[in-house]
């Protein structure tokens, strides 16, 4: 559908502000211009000085581009809007993330963001004599205001330790089995154990050995949709690949087979894991999970169910 006039230049004023405001030339396009007008509640012919601050998820932010700028989005586009957008403009302190519940997890349905009280007091200055010299001042303080906000969610972040270090993953039910996993698991059954990679609701991955990666010759592609949490055990030349699931994920025939071709090239032995919180959310996904794989329950932690008649821990 064809962009009004009216509307086509609010979105150019959009990407004009986020220029001024000092954002990099990748986000100074149509969609983080609509994120930030969505952000704003500013449609075609809302005044400017009448911004407003609304909670907005990211499907709301996308019917709001369509309902009022007649830009339609597909649906599996809602990552992009969010890594490629919406994430820039938290780091430069211009948005916040569930500022009503700090403590929601990353991937729940009712994540909403909010532009900053400082951003929409400087936005409502638009067109003023006092314009160019706000924006300085915003400029100046973006990375301590990227700072006051990032501070709240550090606090509720879930601190992982492993090998006398902390890895810190945003806060959730998902990652909170992680934390399990790494402190729990392992050190019951992957003795002498090494941690490669561990992924992150919100930021995909919240710890890569980088050196451990080069050294055993095992090469993480960003595109690739990696388990939770992967070990190397040494002493037995394995890779321990471990899918956290809560509300979805287990290691069904579909992931073994995406899995499998993912470390197809791997020179060591390959084991397959599904965690689980407790032995309900297991019989939720019990007809589903694929044979030659292991089951790991959290509420029952000196023990494993195996899929596979032959073997015990170990791959195949």
């Amino acid at each position: 559908m064809k962009i009004s006039k009216i509307a086509k230049k609010r979105i150019d004023l959009a990407i004009k502000l986020l220029k001024e405001l000092g954002m990099p030339k990748t986000q100074q396009n149509q969609r983080t211009g609509l994120c930030l007008l969505a952000l704003l509640g500013l449609k075609p012919d809302t005044p400017v000085c009448d911004a407003t601050n609304p909670l907005m998820g990211i499907t709301p932010i996308m019917d709001f581009s369509y309902e009022n700028y007649r830009v339609k989005y597909a649906p599996n586009s809602r990552e992009t809007f969010r890594r490629f957008s919406i994430h820039n403009m938290m780091q430069a302190g211009m948005v916040v993330y569930n500022p009503d519940d700090d403590k929601r997890p990353t991937n729940s349905p009712k994540a909403v963001y909010q532009v900053t009280p400082e951003l929409l007091s400087l936005i409502q200055q638009y067109g003023s004599t006092n314009w160019k010299k706000a924006v300085r001042e915003f400029k100046n303080t973006r990375p301590s205001l990227a700072e006051k906000y990032a501070k709240p969610r550090d606090m509720v972040r879930i601190p992982v330790k492993y090998a006398g270090q902390e890895i810190l993953l945003s806060p959730g039910e998902h990652n909170e089995l992680i934390k399990s996993i790494v402190e729990n698991f392992a050190s019951a059954f992957l003795h002498g154990a090494e941690l490669l990679y561990v992924g992150d609701t919100q930021d995909k991955s919240a710890y890569f050995n980088d050196e451990l990666s080069k050294s055993i010759k095992v090469h993480f592609d960003e595109h690739d949709k990696f388990p939770d949490v992967v070990f190397f055990v040494p002493e037995k030349n394995w890779l321990v690949l471990i899918e956290s699931v809560t509300s979805h994920g287990p290691m069904d025939s579909k992931r073994f087979v995406e899995l499998s071709n993912i470390f197809d090239s791997c020179e060591y032995g390959v084991v397959y894991v599904s965690a689980f919180k407790d032995r309900a959310t297991f019989a939720k996904y019990s007809s589903s999970i694929a044979w030659e794989t292991e089951v790991w329950i959290e509420d029952n932690p000196d023990h494993l169910i195996h899929f596979n008649g032959s073997k015990f821990l170990g791959p195949y």
